[in-house]
Order: structure tokens, then sequence, then C-alpha cells
């Protein structure tokens, strides 16, 4: 079921709950959107290979395949699409395990559609720009190309989310200075701290992990944030 709106692309919803639907579909919608709703996962994972949205909107709690099934699959496909979870305030460990499956973002319900469709628009907006311009950032073995969205790491091409991509590309810009969580919240997903510190924290640990040998070059300030070096 889709409904078609000028400008800003077509967003995938999967979501059981009708009520949400219509809720996130009117404002949607009205932010400029075009939108797809599916209503279990099989569905979903279908529809998000088929449309190719600019976004997907994924409950967690789906019939057939839960959310995260459903963001684990497109991210073995190499699809990078930018996603955003709903979840219940009790589901901790699952919006823990879904940013580490590669899901950009979660929103807990009972949620305010406005700002579902905010930060639907700072993704895009991440995804579709070069961080902090477009000039080739270099630190210890790891190269960061934001014109042609490539990072390697001792030559060694590495696949990162949007917001992974942002993130490194942020903290690559500004060798040495330490940025708390609620800045990188601000600058790299683009709006305040409603999320959590624990956002910022899953994410720099997937970006570690996909660093590999140069993992260090993200470094923990304890009690303040995150810096980029190669000390």
């Amino acid at each position: 079921m889709s409904e078609r709106a000028l400008g800003k692309g077509l967003v995938l919803v999967v979501e059981d709950e009708r009520p949400i639907v219509d809720l996130v579909r009117h404002y949607l919608v009205r932010g400029g959107f075009g939108v797809h709703v599916e209503h279990d996962g099989v569905a979903g994972l279908a529809a998000a290979r088929k449309l190719r949205p600019v976004a997907c909107i994924l409950d967690i709690l789906l019939p057939g395949l839960d959310g995260t099934d459903v963001c684990r699959r497109m991210r073995e496909a190499g699809d990078w699409t930018p996603v955003i979870l709903l979840t219940a305030r009790s589901d901790e460990t699952d919006r823990v395990v879904g940013l580490e499956l590669g899901a950009d973002d979660y929103v807990t319900k009972p949620f305010s559609p406005r700002e579902l469709v905010a930060r639907v628009k700072a993704l895009l907006r991440r995804a579709a720009g070069p961080p902090d311009g477009d000039r080739v950032r270099r630190l210890g073995p790891v190269t960061l190309d934001p014109g042609r969205r490539m990072v390697e790491v001792d030559g060694r091409p590495v696949t990162l989310t949007p917001i992974e991509f942002a993130l490194l590309g942020h903290l690559m810009a500004r060798p040495g200075q330490v940025f708390s969580r609620e800045e990188l919240l601000a600058s790299v997903w683009g709006y305040a701290a409603h999320a959590g510190a624990r956002t910022v924290d899953v994410h720099v640990a997937a970006l570690r992990g996909k660093l590999g040998d140069a993992a260090a070059l993200v470094r923990t300030v304890r009690g303040v944030g995150y810096t980029a070096d190669d000390r």
C-alpha cells in the first residue's frame, strides 16, 4: 500500500499497529515524503528490496520477521538504506541489538510523529552529503574520502553505515578535539539528545569493530566523550 507525495522520496513503514501506521503516514506525507506500508517483516523486506526507499521505519515486534531481522538481512545484502527502529520502552536489549546490526536510530513508543519525521530528514541529510566538506582525510592508517563515500584501513575498503561514516568523518575532521555524546548527537545525528548516550556508544562500538586493527583511532575520553587521534 503506497501513497506518493512530492519532493523527498519514498519511505517504507513496516508496522502492524494500524493507528500508528495512520499517524506516521500522515506526518510523513505532510513532510513531503511518499509512503509505502507493510504490516509484517517478510513483506517489508521484500518491499525494501523492490522499491529501494530512501529510508525505512521498522517496528521491532513484527509478524514473520522482526525488525532487527529485517535490518540484519538488509545489511547482509549490502543495503545501507537508513533504518529507524520503533521500539517499546522496555525493549532496551532489542534496541541495542538493532543498532549493532546496523540500524541508524531508534524511537521509543509512544513517540512524537513530528520528531520521527525530523529524524528521517536528519538521517537523509547525512546520507546525502559528505561530512564536513569533501576533502580527503587521513589519520594514522585510516583514509576517509567524503566525495567517494569510501573508508580504507591500510588500503583495505571498510563498509560503514551512513551514520557510522558521518560519525567517523566528524571526528577525523577535528583530530584531537573531544566531543561529548550530546555534541555528537547534535552534529552527526542532527537532533538533541532525546535518544540518550547509549545510541552514540553503540555506534562507536560498531565503528571500532569495523576499523579492526585501527579501532584505537577512535578514543574514549572517560567522563567526557570521544575523540579521534592516532597516538
